[in-house]
């Protein structure tokens, strides 16, 4: 949630901050601001909306900055809410959440303060000022020591206009330096284009920026030395290489993904730890969360090991049964999930091995995890996650092949078959008419093909906002069909051959009550059945598979109903691509 950026350098540090922030609104664009040191005076341009929409102020002179987009958490998307939050001398740019915000807000109305905004953040300008005797890092320090909750937040002090003081307490940051300049960011994503060496805050640290310089500090405020990042200069910078869309883009890239997945176990303790345990446990959230109940499947057919896929925000609060030395695995794109490392570090408490499966190798869930399993799918912009998920179920099936004895087999021309599917998806297209106004859509499938209608129902709500809901489907019978009428989508997915006549019963029931049934399968059979509205016919593979292949025409029917729905894909309402709070 919410981006960050910084600049100290050379050049003016407005445009430069723009493009920072344009890079990072996928975390969020309900509004948008930054603060410039212009001659010794904060200069502030925040507006509501996407960041274009404060442009104008690239004008700013000044070679120091702060900047941020915001995803609304307390207050509604304003530019009244939008930070940067100013207050004395200070501006500040905040991710994260106060928990305390409320009382603190009351100690500064009682000392006389006024407050602009209804946020939470705004609160911290206040105890950074209230603490402020001269000294810029002590009064960050002292303040932040005030809140509770979560926290990344970079500062600006008019009597220090070549220096910006940020701080880590729950939320990511990083620091770039390279000659003469000085970045920072929420993400890489934000300044990798700039070639600079990077080095990751690690929770507690205070960050002291100056043009060419960033010095640590741990929470005592003791110097620390900090080890570079290392990251691929040419991979990681996301563009849409002429795509409309990043996640057109991204899709495209799921073969090249796939071609690139392999499982390296070079940790013999991680390899003892798979193939012993009797019980492997997954947590996550959201798309990850559905590649963890794929993974379910495989785990239980291949291996036989008992597994559980949990909802983090679930798992977390329900006092869960983790059995000591049991494997816990944790998914997540971005390694900064809220609830998904709250419910990992539960599990690491409860005695359980956790693994982490992420797609940012320096984020807070791989420095939390024993071992680390990198999807390795570069920069994923758009919100909706597609060649992550695919590249989340390419390590996970990894890993149940790998325990069940197999070598990987299964993934040697997964990409040619994935490059089959981009094509023959693109059928979808001519089916968005019956979705447009749709005020309810259905998918359904059985064992791991309910696996995918229940994320191709996601990706659907995401990014084109009609009702949609997954279910299996046997379950239609007692109770859903009773919302089938005429006219409704129903999206049935059939890739297991033993289960297939058992959804086509579904499909039979769904259209005798008017429905328009639409069929991702790799049973040519099923597409020929005259109850079919229309079909796409992927290549078949090993069923427990499949899902890396069948829910690729899912996310293109999304793409194509939200571009025909006048929606832009990559930034849904709402939504952020990184949900760093609870």
């Amino acid at each position: 949630m919410c981006g960050i950026v910084g600049y100290s350098g050379v050049r003016r540090a407005a445009p430069v901050l723009l493009e920072g922030l344009e890079k990072l609104e996928y975390r969020g664009y309900d509004s948008a601001g930054i603060a410039v040191c212009d001659g010794g005076v904060i200069r502030i341009a925040k507006k509501k909306g996407r960041v274009k929409e404060i442009a104008q102020a690239a004008d700013f002179n000044g070679s120091v900055g702060i900047g941020h987009t915001r995803w609304a958490t307390h207050g509604k998307p304003s530019e009244r809410n939008a930070h940067p939050h100013v207050y004395g001398k200070f501006a500040i740019v905040h991710n994260g959440i106060i928990e305390n915000a409320t009382e603190l807000k009351e100690e500064c109305l009682a000392r006389g303060e006024s407050f602009a905004s209804e946020t939470d953040s705004e609160v911290l300008v206040h105890l950074v000022a209230a603490c402020y005797r001269g000294n810029f890092l002590q009064a960050v320090s002292e303040g932040l020591r005030r809140c509770q909750g979560s926290y990344a937040v970079a500062v600006l002090c008019e009597d220090f206009p070549d220096e910006i003081v940020c701080a880590r307490g729950g939320s990511p940051l990083v620091v770039g330096v390279k000659e003469g300049e000085t970045f920072i960011a929420s993400d890489l994503a934000a300044i990798a284009s700039e070639r600079a060496e990077v080095y990751v805050a690690e929770e507690g640290e205070f960050v002291c920026v100056k043009a060419g310089s960033a010095v640590f500090y741990d929470r005592n405020l003791v110097v620390k030395q900090k080890e570079r990042l290392q990251y691929d200069y040419n991979g990681d910078s996301p563009e849409k290489m002429g795509f409309r869309h990043f996640m057109q883009k991204e899709m495209s890239e799921i073969p090249s993904v796939l071609k690139k997945s392999k499982l390296i176990l070079s940790n013999r303790e991680f390899y003892k730890v798979l193939c012993q345990t009797k019980y492997i446990d997954i947590i996550a959230c959201g798309t990850a969360y559905h590649s963890g109940l794929c993974a379910k499947y495989a785990f239980e057919s291949l291996c036989r090991v008992k597994t559980e896929a949990s909802i983090a925000s679930e798992y977390r609060y329900c006092n869960p049964i983790v059995g000591k030395k049991s494997l816990v695995i944790a998914v997540s794109q971005s390694g900064e999930t809220a609830d998904t490392l709250a419910a990992a570090a539960l599990a690491k408490e409860r005695g359980a091995y956790l693994a982490a499966v992420t797609n940012v190798p320096y984020s807070s869930l791989t420095r939390l995890a024993d071992y680390v399993l990198p999807t390795d799918a570069g920069f994923e912009v758009a919100v909706a996650a597609t060649k992550s998920f695919n590249a989340q179920l390419a390590l996970l099936y990894s890993l149940a092949d790998l325990r069940s004895g197999g070598g990987g087999e299964w993934l040697k021309g997964a990409d040619a078959l994935a490059e089959r599917v981009l094509e023959v998806s693109e059928g979808v297209r001519a089916w968005t008419p019956y979705f447009l106004n749709a005020k309810s859509v259905y998918f359904i499938g059985r064992g791991v093909d309910y696996c995918t209608a229940l994320e191709g129902s996601l990706k659907l709500k995401e990014i084109t906002y009609l009702p949609s809901e997954g279910y299996p489907a046997g379950e239609l019978k007692h109770g859903t069909l009773a919302l089938v009428d005429e006219g409704t989508p129903v999206v049935a997915i059939i890739t297991q051959k033993a289960l297939a006549e058992k959804t086509m019963n579904a499909v039979h029931e769904t259209r005798a009550r008017g429905a328009r049934v639409f069929l991702v399968t790799s049973l040519p059979e099923c597409a020929e059945h005259p109850e079919v509205t229309a079909s796409v016919v992927i290549p078949a593979c090993r069923e427990i598979f499949s899902p890396v292949l069948s829910m690729i025409p899912l996310q293109k029917l999304a793409y194509y109903v939200s571009i025909a729905r006048g929606i832009d894909p990559d930034k849904p309402r709402n939504l952020a691509k990184s949900v760093t709070v609870e």
